[in-house]
C-alpha cells in the first residue's frame, strides 16, 4: 500500500462482528471501572467524573492526532468514554437528583444535538467520513453522549423499571438482535442502525457490569470490581490480538458495515 493510501484510511477499525464483541466488552469494562473508582475506591461521582473526563481528553487528543489507525488508542479512548460515561450518569442521576428518567432525555436531547450539528457542519453523520480531525471530534463527541446516555438506560432499565440486571441485559440484547434484523432484512439506513447499535451496546454493558459486581442480595454476582474489571481488559486484548481488524475504508469507497 502507497503512502496515500494509507492516508486515506479511516482512523476507526471496521466495523464488523468482532467491533460489538469488544465494544460490548469494553462497555462493561466502563461500568466495573467507574464504580471501582467512584465507590469501591470512595472518590464519589464527581471526583470520579473529573478523572475520567481528564484521561478522555487526554486519549481523544492521542488519536486525533495520530497519523493512522492504531487499535489499543482507538479502544483506549473507547473505554474512556465509557467510564467517564458511567461517572457523569451517575453523578447527574443519583448526586444531582435528575433521576433516571430525566437524565436519560437530558442526555438523548444532547446526543442527538451533536448529531444535528455534525450533519449540518459535514453533510453526513456516517462513519464511513471520520477521516478528518474536524470529524473526528465531532464522532468522540457523540460517542461520549451516547456511552452515557446508555449508562443511564440501564439503571433505569434495570431499577427503576424493576427488570433487574439480568433481564434488563435481555432486554438491550433484544433490541440489539432487533438492529441485526433490520440490518439483514431490510434496507432501514445503515447509519442509523450503527448509531442505534452503538447506543444500545452501552445500557448492555451497565447492566452486565452491575450483574458481575453488585451484592448478591441486589442481584448482581458481588465479584470484585477490579478483578472483574482486569478480566474485561484481558477480553478486549485478546480479542483485540486474535482477530485484529483494518481501518475502515475511505469515505465514499464502501457502506459502513453494521
Amino acid at each position: 500500500m502507497n503512502d496515500f493510501a494509507k492516508a486515506s484510511l479511516s482512523k476507526i477499525p471496521a466495523v464488523t462482528l468482532t467491533f460489538w464483541i469488544i465494544k460490548i466488552a469494553a462497555t462493561t469494562l466502563g461500568e466495573t471501572a467507574g464504580d471501582a473508582v467512584s465507590m469501591s475506591m470512595n472518590l464519589g461521582y464527581a471526583v470520579s467524573s473529573v478523572i475520567f473526563i481528564g484521561i478522555f481528553a487526554a486519549a481523544v487528543v492521542a488519536q486525533i492526532s495520530a497519523k493512522s489507525y492504531h487499535p489499543f488508542l482507538y479502544w483506549a479512548v473507547i473505554v474512556a468514554t465509557t467510564t467517564a460515561g458511567t461517572t457523569m450518569a451517575d453523578f447527574s442521576d443519583r448526586s444531582l437528583g435528575i433521576g433516571y428518567a430525566g437524565g436519560s432525555s437530558i442526555l438523548f436531547v444532547l446526543l442527538l444535538a451533536v448529531l444535528y450539528v455534525w450533519y449540518r457542519s459535514m453533510g453526513s453523520i456516517s462513519v464511513d467520513t471520520v477521516a478528518s480531525p474536524k470529524v473526528e471530534m465531532f464522532y468522540w463527541g457523540a460517542i461520549l453522549f451516547s456511552q452515557t446516555l446508555g449508562t443511564a438506560l440501564g439503571d433505569w432499565m434495570a431499577d427503576t423499571n424493576g427488570f433487574g440486571y439480568e433481564r434488563g441485559a435481555l432486554v438491550f440484547a433484544a433490541g440489539l438482535a432487533v438492529v441485526a434484523a433490520a440490518y439483514f432484512l431490510t434496507n432501514v439506513s445503515r447509519t442509523l442502525l450503527f448509531w442505534s447499535a452503538f447506543i444500545l451496546t452501552r445500557p448492555l454493558g451497565a447492566t452486565l457490569g452491575d450483574w458481575l459486581d453488585k451484592p448478591i442480595d441486589h442481584g448482581g454476582l458481588a465479584l470484585s470490581r477490579f478483578t472483574a474489571s482486569a478480566v474485561l481488559a484481558a477480553l478486549m486484548i485478546a480479542g483485540i490480538l486474535l482477530f485484529p481488524k483494518p481501518a475502515g475504508r475511505h469515505p465514499g469507497e464502501s457502506k459502513t458495515s453494521v
